[in-house]
């Protein structure tokens, strides 16, 4: 080997040395590095296509009001449902939902009399339960009142944020907000605490079943309630409920808003 090449082969020696030295000492933890991202797994990776279709389906049916009078989900659906109420869909649609009620709202014009009224459902459109119903199956238990009642005492169930936003943007435009409930009037105190803890602080009425209501179904019992609203004079612009009981019936609203709900229903 003659001197140039040599000269040649020591630095390129010296370079592979020095390149092999720097990434020994390089700190793991500094950038640049690979990004790897892990995605969670779905909770449905146990379930064939055919299931998550017909599942989808149900729920589909659910909220279009296709279905007659349900007590529980389907068992089949139980991941599904669970999936669905704790994934990034539920949140999606009730954004969806507060999102066309509040574009609704801002788009009318008040009457300036202090009359024009929105009504709120309390559990599944202002708190969520969701708490409770993950001790019982999403849905897959049939509903015990004695359970759910000890969980109602406790007053802490969570706003839903969607809602929440909602409900201070109608307060802002000036509507009247009128909270309409099928919960009896023995929990009253309660539910004015679990809302004020969850941070809704100010609504105009809060309407339960008196003792003449218990026997009447909540399409009946919210539609006579609706009517007795309107001949106090006021205008029922805007309904928000999870159920189409909360909806549907007489004296309803000049438009209702229907959130997502696959977990019960209430006739």
């Amino acid at each position: 080997m003659d001197f140039l090449g040599s000269v040649v082969f020591l630095c390129l020696f010296s370079i592979a040395f020095c390149h092999e030295s720097m990434e020994m000492d390089l700190d793991p933890d500094l950038l640049p590095r690979p990004l790897v991202i892990e995605f969670s797994e779905s909770r449905l990776k146990n379930l064939t296509d055919d299931i998550v279709m017909q599942c989808t389906s149900w729920r589909v049916a659910v909220e279009a009001n296709n279905l007659g009078p349900w007590k529980t989900i389907p068992h089949e659906c139980a991941d599904y449902v669970k999936d669905y109420m704790l994934g990034r869909s539920y949140n999606v649609d009730l954004e969806k939902v507060s999102k066309e009620s509040e574009n609704y709202a801002k788009s009318l014009e008040l009457g300036g009399d202090g009359m024009d009224a929105w009504v709120f459902d309390i559990d599944e459109t202002l708190i969520s339960n969701l708490p409770y119903y993950s001790d019982h199956g999403y849905g897959l238990e049939v509903f015990n009142n004695v359970q759910f009642d000890k969980w109602i005492h406790e007053g802490v169930a969570p706003a839903i944020k969607p809602s929440f936003k909602l409900y201070e943007e109608v307060l802002r435009l000036g509507y009247k907000i009128i909270l309409l409930t099928g919960r009896n009037e023995d929990k009253r105190n309660v539910t004015v605490t679990n809302l004020t803890h969850a941070g809704y602080q100010k609504w105009d009425k809060l309407i339960l079943r008196g003792e003449n209501d218990h026997e009447k179904s909540a399409s009946v019992f919210k539609s006579e309630k609706r009517k007795e609203i309107t001949e106090e004079g006021f205008r029922i612009v805007g309904n928000s409920g999870d159920q189409w009981s909360d909806l549907a019936g007489t004296t309803t609203a000049s438009r209702s808003f229907k959130l997502s709900n696959p977990m019960y229903h209430i006739p």
